[in-house]
């Protein structure tokens, strides 16, 4: 067999390279010249590459070739044909991306390119033309994500490196321009990878047709492979996984080119595998799968085994597959059944007819003899199916070996023999699976479909390829037929493409010969072909393959050049495929075209009591095109199947028709709909047998491209003019070849000229309108003449360089000789002077030493004599002083022994008379006790005798405890008597032992003289023994000393060392301690940056799910509006307001009540009324002057309240020691809340009474003083006042009088219990208890009495004080109405100053006489404070009450106001100008301006839509932005809320807010793509939130203001929720400008980043092929780096002037260099051609230009040139070394911000763009893969390049005063009123 695979190749080869046009072979003479490289065929690798060692002359008859291993050979040319070998392509087109790129079109040079980009750069797709070549790399590369898919979406096809997702977006794209149905067809081999390109494709199409409701149709699709892979694949022998079928899967889009459903259709299934296979093949999946699950509960009825047991499993001998679990897979396709919708009992059915078929299989049959057979009685087999079945088994095993034949008069039934009843059988078998297959796809299908109507679709076809085996049977004939018709078609799209292309440029078009394999298809399907022949001989009574054969050899043989008749057979035929030579095998052709089911059995069936297998044969016509389809595949078409009649006639019919005519039919219809489509091919190639990743077998490669039509579409190609370059990119690649003069301003015309001048034959290259197209090896002829000239300018180059530095190198020695020779001569000089000088030194230094060693000498000596002196007089001195001191110590001595013994006599003395006298004492004593003892008794006779005598006994015990006073007095002066006396008596003995002592020494005195004489004597002896011990002493202290000095040297060497090892320690603990605080802070750092990055994770998912939840309610914003909009379609004329605000407002509001008096008006606005009754302008103005001056009034008391909040707030800290109110407070409490409530309810009713009167309607004098109106007005604004005034001033004195009573009473429980006293009394036995506690109750009675005395008497005055303070405060009181009179009477101002003037000093006065009242008292003066205090909080609630009249009465006038504006018009209408004359003038006090604005505007509520309007939804940003303050509608918006909130209005407040919200993402819904109105939103918004912060009234926002800025902080309300609501918006506009902002810059960073070149002549542009890629000049309409920069300066512009905030500005910034730095990588990861030396340096000239820009803009801190970091790193990687190992170690640490995959990734694309520079090495890459294994890096390719920063909003205090903001009248804002 390889013999004859390698015979074939070889002659392929030399036939493929013959077959190109024999003149272009003969003008490629002049190219094999020496060193020339060749290609020539190779048994072994197909083509083998070589080098020609001398010129090649016409007529030489050998080649002299070296190898690329050194060896030489003669290759001998064909003397025939005398054509050349094929030459090689220069190695700067190797690795195109497209093979018709390549300047020689050839196979060697289509093989050598797929294979240096498989091995060397581990590329498997590659374009050839209008196919892409897909070679399986068996293992998973990271090139298929989500971030690969957004990369290639939206991409020209010729723009990114080829793709399975460049020809899905280009199907995607075609489909949607032009509004054409496109197709995928997907061929190759068994093991090519087939299905995994058309689920990649399907894949691509689910993510980016933005399906929102549907996008999991393909997921679905994917949920159908476990079961369409475990019912439809089978173990081959060259794929585990075999798909046994074709399918074309049709996706379905809607008008929006949104996927909304699919459709499968499947082909060609084997059904011939359920019956048989070959060796080391298995059957169908799903049947092992059932034997793997046998003994699950639920499989037990289905009485399964091994499969090994089974005839239709175990034929081909290997039932394991290595590595699957076929239970696993199992669970798997039960999983996926549910999935998709099919109930349990229908798949429990499914199973049970699988396993029917597994038992039918092992039926046996035995012969009676040769026409008829029978099959056992009890057949368990056949029982078994016949249960699982539902049949009964005497039917089934009659119809098994029997059969119906019908005449046109009677039926017979006849038996058939054994064979034909097998074979039967096993049709059968193949009947029925077929039909489960069918009905498996049906539901697969109706889980695919939509009820949406289809507007479009694409179709993947997943279809075998041409296929060739030793064995070659009907099934391989059917599908090679297919690929032939495939084939024809995918021809005529080349050559339509190609011809097309001609006349676009206006080229003459020329008849390019190419293969038609027509003639083949009428071989096979036209009248008298094959299948006609077959089908003919399937009607013969005895048709056999053998006569069928022979039919074929008359009709065809010799006939026909493409049928062909093997030598040694005559069972077989050979037929000329357009791939191959197929020989196939005549034997079982028939049977498998008529595949024979008996209707009989059918029948049977039918009759079953199994529900599913009833549904299967139901429908007859349904299936009666898979139950005629061949043993090979079923095709499975809806548009296949349309019967029109439904008789059993037309049934029957239709049952008999051949599997080769409904093979025919199928394949028809398919392909009617790919010629009514786009086509798109993909020819899948399986680079080796053995599925080892990278592996590349050239044999079998070659095989499959010559199989899938790649080689034709080259040829094709290689026919016309297949290299084709635009006039820019010709001139910018070969720019060198010409001379300055030669370039023009035409473009066009320069390149003409200069072709003439290169290439002289004309008809090399033709000149269309954008393009010049070139003959084959014209492209490498002029890489070789520009190579030579770049060569030859490199030589002059590296001459004059090497020149210069040869002579820069002999100047540099020449100076250096020069220099050392002037230091080596002062060198030497140095040195005679150093030893001149040494010598002098010599000599002084010898005449100083001498003098110093005899001065030495002498100053020893007299040192030794002074010290023999010193020592010989210290001696003599010492001798005498010890002589002394001894007689003066022996006199000591007997002085202090001799006052001893006397002492130790005196005492024991003592002692002997101490003890008789104790003695005699102790009997004295006794006897005492003894009468006391008597005398006790009888004093108890005596009390028992005389109880009664207990007050006497009381009295005597008095007087004994006086007496025991008076003795105990007496005692201490007796005590102290005798403590003077003894002090006495001690005296004078002292002074008598003294006198004593006196004589004794006397007398002892001359004793101790002779006593001393003798002494002298011993110790005169002793002196001498001491004086010879001194000696020896001496001696051995010199010793010891010696021996001292000794060991303290050797201490202290060690003491030295000691400190030298502390020293060393402490070094070493230091060293540590750093490295341990070194590692501490490094970790410190590590953590905290980690905690940022969980922060910012953490922002980021936040920000991420508020996008989400925005994109959410865009979503239900917009279903909403298409209900609406079905709705009014469907109600036509019923009109909606529109809901969207209050929708919208439900979301931000809160639920909250509004009273009656604030809806009044309201609703008085509403009602409608055709006359108003008239007012009187002089009512209003006092109306006006009354809420004026109640405004006023409660500004002083507000400041009342400021001024003692420093009294209050000290008072507040000693109430807080307090006990808490008491219940009598809770009632004061209670009561003044009702009081208040009364009075509320009771103004209400005055106010309702004065509504109804102005309502009234009335004559126009009704307004008139004295009138009924005017009257009422009057008395209610008068009482009110009236009523304010007493309520204060009696609620303040009955609180002061209540809590100074309240104080002035501590509860108090003193008081006993008489029960307690008695029982305590009664159980008294003893007198002395009695009177003890009677005395003890008195002395208690006393305390309370007085204790009650002096609380009266507290209480008392306590009282006179009260009175005297109720006293002075009616005082005050008629003082306070007194001045309140005056006042009046003041103009407003006035009355303001003389109001806080009194109340200043009232104050004070009362301040200070509570000091002196309570001076003395500190717990009075602090109860006094409290109560000050509370008066305080009434005061604050009084004027809480006060404001809320002060609202309503404004609301009021306003409605008044509007009425007497109204009236007003109507009364000049009605009175005359004589009337206005007469009519009397009122005085009337006009309020003065007010010029102190509070930084508030005042709207009404019914001006908000109109405020939103104008000011949000009609704003144009162009305008504010120019002309006006940043943020201007921010401050506006703000400052209405500020007078809401001071309002106390939480409704106006909660509407302004929300209808703000909604406003602005309105304004954004319907301007979203605007970047300059997401800007100027997203800074007021940022403004907005900025202002709710800085006036919160929140410590840390209130820093930076000033104080006035902090009087206009918020009062009422706590907006910190909205806050969080407005952040959140700003994040979601942030979103937004991010999208918007990358959808502008998303068309330029390409172009403008990588193509274009901004350094021009950097980089040469390189050949490229079918697919052109977009020019790297700019031309009028691309993008330079300029377009980008001026951009960016528009942006940061926008943002500028719309005020954003600089921290947010430098965020924007950020992200876009973020974006343009990810979408360069990512392009740049996905392009060969952008990966070069020259490109890196455009690309590091481009990034400097991005960091200049932010130098420029001050933005450098902005983190944004930090993203840039892995563009940079991916240029740097370009430009540097790739060569030894400190190369790569360079690179790997210069290469920090990139990833393991894209360091790699960059180094595989890595493409020379002129031959000077090298490629990198597969062990290079190999090097920096093995030092980059322990980086810890993600395997992502791609950056996300639709990441979004978290994005963080800074405060950022505005220093603008509000009060100072003038609003336009541009805006349309007049309903505005500054307050």
């Amino acid at each position: 067999m390889d013999a004859m695979l390698l015979a074939t190749s070889t002659a392929a080869a030399v036939q493929s390279v013959s077959s190109l046009p024999h003149q272009a072979l003969d003008d490629l003479d002049y190219m094999c010249v020496k060193y020339a490289r060749i290609w020539i065929p190779d048994p072994e690798v197909v083509w083998k590459s070589a080098e020609l060692l001398k010129d090649y002359k016409p007529g030489d008859k050998v080649l002299h070739l070296r190898f690329e291993d050194g060896k030489d050979l003669e290759y001998k040319l064909d003397p025939k044909t005398k054509e050349l070998p094929p030459l090689r392509n220069p190695d700067i087109l190797v690795g195109e991306n497209d093979l018709t790129a390549l300047s020689y079109l050839h196979e060697p040079a289509v093989l050598h390119n797929l294979k240096v980009r498989f091995i060397d750069s581990k590329l498997i797709y590659t374009y050839c033309g209008i196919v892409l070549v897909a070679i399986n790399p068996y293992e998973q590369l990271p090139i298929y994500g989500e971030d690969i898919i957004n990369a290639y979406s939206g991409q020209n096809m010729g723009d990114m490196d080829p793709h399975i997702f460049a020809v899905a977006e280009e199907a995607y794209k075609q489909m949607a321009r032009d509004e054409r149905n496109q197709s995928i067809i997907v061929s190759g081999e068994s093991g090519a990878g087939k299905t995994v390109s058309a689920k990649y494709a399907m894949r691509y199409f689910a993510t980016v047709s933005g399906s929102a409701s549907e996008a999991n149709v393909e997921e679905k699709v994917l949920a159908s492979n476990p079961i369409m892979e475990s019912i439809g694949n089978a173990k081959t022998t060259r794929n585990d996984n075999s798909s046994r079928f074709g399918k074309y899967i049709e996706i379905g889009f809607d008008k929006r080119y949104r996927i909304i459903g699919a459709n499968m259709r499947t082909y060609l299934l084997e059904k011939s595998r359920v019956v048989f296979q070959a060796e080391e093949e298995r059957n169908y999946h799903i049947f092992y799968q059932l034997c793997a699950s046998a003994a699950l509960p639920e499989f037990k009825t289905l009485r399964l085994g091994n499969a090994n047991y089974f005839h239709y499993t175990k034929q081909g001998g290997s039932p394991v597959i290595d590595g699957i679990d076929d239970a696993k897979e199992m669970m798997n396709t039960r999983r996926a059944c549910t999935l998709l919708g099919i109930a349990d009992s229908s798949q429990m059915g499914i199973f049970q007819i699988l396993a029917a078929i597994l038992h039918l299989g092992n039926v046996s049959f035995t012969s009676r003899d040769a026409d008829s057979c029978t099959i056992p009685p009890k057949h368990e087999p056949l029982r078994i199916f016949c249960d699982l079945m539902g049949v009964e088994y005497e039917q089934m095993a009659h119809w098994l070996c029997h059969r119906k034949l019908a005449t046109a008069t009677e039926t017979y039934i006849k038996p058939i023999p054994k064979l034909q009843a097998t074979n039967a059988r096993d049709a059968l078998a193949k009947h029925i699976y077929a039909n489960l297959f069918n009905w498996i796809v049906d539901h697969v299908n109706r889980a695919l479909h939509s009820t949406m109507k289809q507007h479009s679709f694409i179709g993947v076809l997943d279809i075998y390829g041409f296929e060739t085996f030793e064995i070659n049977s009907f099934e391989q004939f059917c599908i090679n037929y297919a690929n032939e018709k495939l084939q024809q078609q995918f021809n005529m799209h080349v050559f339509k493409l190609e011809q097309e292309e001609y006349m676009r440029e206006q080229i003459p078009w020329t008849l390019i010969d190419f293969y038609d394999n027509q003639p083949c298809i009428n071989l096979i399907e036209a009248k008298l072909g094959v299948l006609d022949l077959l089908d003919e001989e399937c009607k013969m009574p005895k048709g056999s393959d053998n006569s069928w054969a022979q039919k074929l050899y008359n009709t065809h043989l010799n006939k026909t050049a493409l049928f062909e008749k093997p030598r040694l057979s005559n069972k077989a035929f050979i037929i000329q495929h357009f791939a191959d030579k197929v020989e196939y095998q005549c034997e079982g052709f028939l049977e498998k075209n008529k595949d024979t089911v008996y209707e009989e059995q059918i029948q049977v069936l039918k009759s079953s009591k199994l529900k599913m297998l009833s549904e299967l044969f139901l429908d007859v016509k349904a299936i009666s095109p898979t139950s005629a389809t061949p043993s090979g595949r079923t095709p499975l078409s809806r548009t296949a199947v349309k019967p029109t009649k439904s008789k059993m006639a037309q049934a029957s019919k239709e049952h008999k028709k051949t599997v080769g005519h409904q093979f025919r039919n199928s394949l028809q219809l398919l392909m009617e709909t790919l010629n009514a489509t786009t086509p798109h091919y993909v020819r899948c190639i399986k680079p080796n047998d053995f599925k080892f990743p990278f592996m590349f077998d050239e044999k079998r490669t070659v095989q499959q491209l010559r199989a899938c039509g790649v080689l034709e579409t080259i040829r094709i190609s290689a026919a016309g003019f297949p290299s084709r370059w635009t006039y820019q990119e010709f001139f910018s690649r070969y720019r060198v070849l010409m001379k300055q003069r030669d370039v023009l301003s035409d473009r066009k015309q320069t390149c003409k000229n200069v072709l003439e001048k290169l290439i002289l034959d004309k008809d090399k290259y033709q000149f269309g309108k954008t393009k010049i197209f070139f003959r084959a090896g014209q492209v490498a002829y002029l890489e070789k003449i520009r190579s030579d000239k770049l060569r030859a300018a490199c030589v002059r180059i590296q001459k004059t360089i090497r020149g210069w530095l040869m002579r820069k190198k002999y100047l540099r020695m020449r100076k250096a000789a020069i220099t050392v020779q002037r230091y080596v001569r002062g060198y030497q000089a140095r040195c005679l002077a150093t030893f001149l000088r040494r010598t002098r030194a010599a000599t002084i230094i010898q005449k100083f030493q001498r003098m110093y060693i005899i001065r030495k000498r002498y100053r020893r000596t007299r040192a030794a004599t002074v010290v023999l002196q010193s020592y010989s007089r210290g001696y003599i001195a010492r001798k005498l002083y010890r002589k002394m001191l001894r007689e003066h110590k022996a006199t000591v001595l007997q002085k202090h022994v001799r006052g001893w013994l006397a002492r130790l006599h005196y005492h024991r003395a003592l002692e002997a008379i101490v003890y008789l006298q104790c003695c005699y004492r102790r009997m004295m004593a006794k006897r005492e006790l003894k009468k006391l003892k008597i005398e006790a008794r009888s004093v108890e006779h005596y009390k028992k005798l005389n109880f009664g005598m207990e007050n006497k006994i009381m009295q005597l015990q008095r007087k004994i405890d006086e007496q025991s006073k008076d003795s105990k007095s007496l005692l201490e002066k007796l005590t102290s008597l005798e403590a003077a006396y003894s002090s006495e008596t001690e005296k004078l003995k002292s002074d008598v032992e003294r006198l004593k002592t006196s004589e004794e020494e006397a007398k002892n005195a001359t004793n101790r003289v002779l006593s001393l004489q003798e002494e002298i004597t011993k110790l005169q002896k002793e002196l001498h023994q001491t004086q010879s011990e001194k000696k020896s002493i001496k001696e051995k202290a010199e010793i010891y000393k010696r021996e001292t000095d000794q060991l303290v040297q050797e201490l202290k060497e060690q003491n030295t060392l000691l400190k030298k090892e502390k020293d060393d320690l402490n070094h070493r603990i230091q060293d540590q301690a750093k490295e341990m605080t070194d590692a501490m802070e490094k970790k410190l750092l590590e953590e905290t940056k980690q905690l940022e990055l969980d922060l910012n994770d953490e922002r980021l998912r936040y920000q991420n799910l508020l996008n989400e939840f925005s994109r959410l309610e865009e979503r239900y914003d917009d279903l909403k509006d298409e209900m609406k909009l079905m709705v009014n379609i469907s109600k036509p004329g019923h009109k909606r307001t529109d809901s969207t605000h209050s929708s919208n407002e439900s979301e931000y509001t809160y639920s909250s009540e509004i009273t009656e008096a604030e809806e009044f008006p309201m609703r008085m606005e509403q009602e409608p009324s055709e006359k108003k009754a008239p007012l009187d302008m002089s009512l209003f103005l006092k109306l006006q002057k009354r809420v004026s001056e109640l405004e006023q009034e409660k500004q002083s008391l507000q400041d009342e309240l400021d001024r003692k909040e420093e009294q209050v707030l000290k008072a507040k800290a000693k109430e807080e020691e307090r006990p808490q109110m008491r219940g009598a407070e809770l009632e004061y409490e209670s009561l003044k809340r009702q009081e208040l409530e009364s009075e509320n309810k009771k103004l209400k009713n005055e106010l309702n009474e004065l509504r109804k009167a102005l309502i009234e309607k009335s004559a126009p004098g009704v307004t008139a003083p004295g009138a009924p109106a005017y009257r009422v007005l009057l008395e209610q604004m008068t009482s009110v006042s009236e009523e304010l005034e007493v309520r204060k001033e009696e609620v303040l004195i009955l609180r002061s009088q209540l809590m100074s009573q309240k104080e002035a009473i501590p509860p108090k429980n003193t008081m006993t219990d008489s029960t307690i006293l008695l029982e305590d009394v009664q159980k008294m036995k003893d007198k002395g208890e009695i009177a003890q506690a009677y005395i003890g109750l008195k002395e208690t009675n006393r305390l309370l009495e007085s204790q009650l005395q002096t609380q009266k008497r507290s209480h008392d005055n306590e009282m006179e004080a009260l009175r005297g303070e109720i006293q002075s405060l009616k005082e005050e009181n008629n003082r306070q109405q007194q001045l309140l009179a005056q006042n009046l009477q003041l103009p407003p101002e006035a009355r303001i100053e003389a109001s806080l003037q009194h109340e200043i000093t009232r104050l004070t006065n009362e301040n200070l006489y509570y000091e002196e009242l309570y001076a003395d008292d500190p717990m009075k003066y602090q109860s006094y404070r409290i109560s000050l205090y509370k008066r305080m909080i009434d005061l604050m609630e009084q004027l809480e009450k006060q404001d809320k009249t002060v609202r309503k009465l404004k609301k009021q006038l306003k409605v008044f106001a509007k009425k007497i504006d109204e009236l007003e018009v109507g009364q000049m209408e009605n009175i005359s100008p004589g009337q206005i004359i007469d009519e009397p003038i009122h005085p009337v006090n006009i309020p003065r301006k007010e010029k102190d604005f509070q930084g508030m505007l005042e709207y009404k509520k019914e001006d908000e839509p109109k405020l939103v309007k104008n000011l949000i939804l009609d704003l144009k940003p162009r305008g504010v932005a120019v002309n006006l303050i940043p943020g201007l509608p921010a401050y506006i918006l703000f400052m209405c809320v500020r007078h809401a909130d001071y309002l106390n209005d939480d409704q106006k407040v909660r509407s302004l807010l929300t209808s703000t919200i909604n406003g602005i993402k309105k304004i954004l819904k319907k301007r979203g793509d605007d970047f300059e109105t997401v800007s100027f939103w997203l800074s007021n918004t940022c403004r907005f939130l900025h202002c709710l912060k800085q006036y919160s009234g929140e410590e840390g926002f209130m820093k930076h203001n000033t104080t006035r800025q902090n009087e206009h902080c918020l009062t009422n309300f706590d907006l910190a929720e909205y806050r969080q609501v407005l952040s959140d918006l700003a994040i979601q506009i942030y979103q937004q400008l991010v999208r918007v902002l990358e959808n502008i810059l998303q068309p330029m960073i390409v172009s403008g980043m990588l193509e274009h070149e901004t350094i021009q002549g950097v980089s040469g542009v390189k050949p490229t092929g079918l697919r052109k890629r977009t020019s790297s000049i700019a031309d009028e309409g691309t993008y330079t780096l300029d377009s980008i920069i001026r951009q960016l300066n528009a942006f940061h512009s926008i943002m500028c002037q719309h005020g954003m905030d600089p921290e947010l500005v430098k965020q924007v910034v950020k992200q876009m260099f973020y974006i343009i730095g990810a979408v360069t990588l990512n392009n740049l990861l996905l392009r060969k051609d952008m990966c070069s030396w020259s490109k890196g340096m455009q690309i590091r000239y481009n990034v400097s230009q991005l960091e200049e820009w932010l130098r420029d803009k001050n933005l450098m801190t902005s983190g944004a040139k930090e993203t840039l970091e892995p563009l940079i790193q991916a240029a740097q990687l370009l430009q540097v070394k790739k060569k030894t190992d400190e190369d790569a170690e360079a690179i790997c640490s210069m290469c920090n911000a990139l990833t393991t995959a894209q360091i790699v990734k960059v180094l595989n694309l890595y493409t020379p763009v002129n031959e000077f520079e090298e490629r990198v090495t597969v062990s290079f890459i190999r090097t920096i893969q093995m030092r980059m294994r322990d980086r810890k890096d993600t395997p992502q390719l791609l950056m996300d390049a639709k990441h979004i920063f978290p994005v963080t909003f800074p405060f950022n205090p505005s220093s603008l005063a509000l009060e100072t903001i003038q609003i336009p009248a541009s805006l349309g804002l007049g309903f505005l009123t500054r307050v």
